[in-house]
């Protein structure tokens, strides 16, 4: 059997990257260009990609191709019309993140409601060395107890924001946007109640076409002056522009975001120049990627290489 993978860099330094070898001859590629990817696949058996783009064009010209593997779970970037076409099986990987997402979700939101650059600052460069009292009220922050704490997404990811939300005393609502989400143990709002009365909103729906610029300068505007945005989900569920627009307008208190419309960010995007960085926490699309999801992640790919040629085991 022969496996490439072509975007391990994706991956990270993962210890059971090495057990692909274990099926067949293997080709591990850091990355994969345009321009290189016909080349590197049109003679495997099973393809493993992250971002990696197979069209039409490469699934016609790869004769031997019998599985691609997508190591995530959004399949995008895969032709899937032409894959079945061709009797291509296509294996993503579901629910190796929801920790790690819920994790940086957190981390966002404490950063941008404790202010913890400010006063780590502030003790390091030698502000608090010269303090007559034992404490600094500088900038406050309040607590999430008692606040209303609305998701948009509730699935696996939503729900464990939401048992942490509640664990800190939050009151957690959500918001369906297909409108078919029924979950007894949150109250379920409309659209425009959930973002007037919502004190912290986090984003952990798909992009889809309900959900794309979701969150545009008229949703901003009904949210409460103190509020915090915060979306692992999808960057163009969040019109950036609006959002960047938003805090220099002062409509909303914050926003934290690790998901952008392009990925990389563009060097140009608004948000790297708003009026007051502070009101902004932005990371490069990290939240999945913990070494434990991405350990778990591999193992599903594994598995998914197993369950198609039905292969009993591969050797720890």
């Amino acid at each position: 059997m022969k496996i490439a993978f072509l975007d391990t860099k994706t991956m990270g330094d993962i210890p059971n990257l090495e057990k692909l070898r274990e099926f067949g001859e293997v080709s591990l590629y850091a990355t994969t260009d345009p321009s290189e990817t016909l080349a590197r696949v049109k003679d495997q058996d099973v393809v493993i990609t992250n971002k990696v783009v197979l069209d039409k064009d490469t699934l016609e010209n790869s004769p031997n191709l019998k599985l691609i593997c997508v190591a995530a779970t959004g399949m995008n970037n895969i032709d899937l019309t032409a894959a079945q076409d061709l009797n291509i099986t296509v294996k993503n990987a579901v629910d190796y993140s929801t920790h790690s997402v819920a994790q940086l979700t957190f981390a966002l939101l404490l950063q941008l409601i404790n202010n913890i650059p400010y006063f780590d600052n502030y003790v390091k460069l030698g502000g608090y060395s010269e303090s007559d009292i034992f404490t600094h009220l500088g900038p406050s922050y309040f607590e999430i107890s008692g606040k209303q704490f609305g998701i948009i997404g509730l699935g696996n990811i939503g729900r464990q924001v939401a048992k942490i939300a509640a664990a800190f005393g939050a009151k957690v609502v959500y918001y369906s946007t297909s409108g078919k989400n029924h979950n007894p143990d949150y109250e379920r709002l409309e659209l425009n109640e959930f973002l007037a009365t919502s004190d912290i909103i986090s984003i952990h729906a798909p992009l889809s076409g309900k959900t794309r610029n979701l969150m545009a300068y008229p949703q901003l505007q009904q949210m409460k002056k103190s509020a915090l945005l915060i979306n692992v989900g999808r960057g163009g569920i969040v019109d950036e522009n609006d959002l960047a627009k938003a805090l220099n307008d002062d409509l909303i208190a914050g926003a934290g975001l690790d998901v952008f419309a392009a990925e990389p960010i563009k060097p140009d995007n608004p948000l790297l120049k708003i009026n007051n960085p502070a009101k902004l926490v932005l990371t490069p699309h990290i939240a999945w990627s913990s070494h434990e999801a991405r350990i778990l992640l591999m193992d599903k790919v594994l598995q998914n290489i197993r369950d198609f040629f039905k292969i009993d085991g591969v050797h720890s």
